[in-house]
């Protein structure tokens, strides 16, 4: 199945470089525990020259492997040669890691404390972004960091999982005399799972877990954002979701990373930042259009904007 907020559909593609080189780049993948390679890993890739200007972990989407990131964006690469100690990790669920929730927070740490151990990285600038799932999983764990990111960012992230569900169950009601919408249907079986319930009976949940809510008055989740350098990147293209999907605003990410940074900056942030995109969204092998992609994000710009982050 291919789900519109998390999971994307990729081809795989060889990765005989794992532990060899990339574009002359080191890469390992290392295991936490060697007996079970299908979770609490990560694929690491070293700068080529010393001394380095930070660390990053880059989280994939639902259900995407190392392998698939490096297929879809020249992101990684490009980090690490610019000197930043890039970590793409899979969580305690393996692919299907949910991110934001409890157990996906403790391998993140886990993680985190392999890697800042074996490399002695304390006095190094952190930074944590991913896509999708991924971004949601970003931005939750810098609310409630054990290492203070120096900055993060988000590409089109589900962040307030009350509206998910909602407009998940409106598509479904929409889908009268047509076979229900797989796509909805699971996502409203894994967050009644993951939340204990639907908003109706498990409110308090959705609120607790989101990344942000946009009927939580006490803004309790976004408080600790205040701070910290933040970026939100987006492409509402509405017509090719309403023509494609047949999904309109309200089924969108944008419509709650738009308000969360908007809240933020009400709040005196005036370090996050929404980047809106246009025609940028294509995904490879085929360069088929798609706006929940990484592609929409500048690379090189990001970059910079990260580097200049203190």
């Amino acid at each position: 199945m291919k789900f519109i907020w998390t999971v994307m559909t990729f081809s795989l593609i060889s990765f005989n470089c794992i532990g060899q080189k990339l574009n002359n780049l080191k890469v390992e993948k290392v295991y936490l525990d060697n007996a079970n390679t299908t979770k609490n890993h990560y694929t690491i890739l070293y700068p080529p020259n010393l001394p380095w200007k930070g660390y990053i972990f880059l989280i994939p989407g639902l259900g995407q492997t190392a392998e698939n990131v490096l297929q879809q964006t020249e992101l990684p690469e490009k980090l690490a040669f610019n000197g930043i100690l890039t970590i793409i990790p899979t969580f305690q669920d393996g692919e299907l890691s949910f991110g934001v929730d409890s157990l996906s927070q403790q391998s993140f740490n886990k993680i985190l404390v392999d890697v800042t151990s074996k490399h002695k990285l304390t006095d190094q600038r952190f930074y944590v972004g991913g896509f999708s799932i991924g971004g949601s999983c970003a931005v939750k764990y810098a609310e409630n960091p054990t290492i203070k990111p120096t900055a993060i960012f988000a590409i089109d992230p589900p962040l307030d999982f009350e509206r998910l569900y909602n407009s998940s169950k409106r598509e479904i009601r929409l889908s009268i005399n047509k076979s229900p919408n797989e796509e909805r249907v699971y996502t409203i079986e894994k967050l009644e799972k993951e939340m204990g319930g639907s908003p109706k009976t498990a409110l308090k949940n959705y609120y607790r877990i989101s990344p942000y809510s946009f009927n939580d008055t006490t803004q309790t989740a976004i408080k600790n954002l205040i701070k910290l350098p933040l970026r939100i990147y987006s492409e509402p293209d509405i017509n090719w979701w309403l023509k494609e999907n047949g999904e309109d605003f309200t089924g969108m990410n944008a419509t709650e990373c738009s308000a969360m940074i908007n809240e933020l900056n009400r709040l005196g942030n005036t370090k996050a930042e929404l980047i809106i995109t246009q025609n940028k969204g294509y995904r490879k092998p085929d360069n088929s259009k798609h706006p929940h992609s990484w592609s929409i994000v500048d690379n090189n710009e990001l970059i910079e904007w990260l580097l200049k982050q203190k």
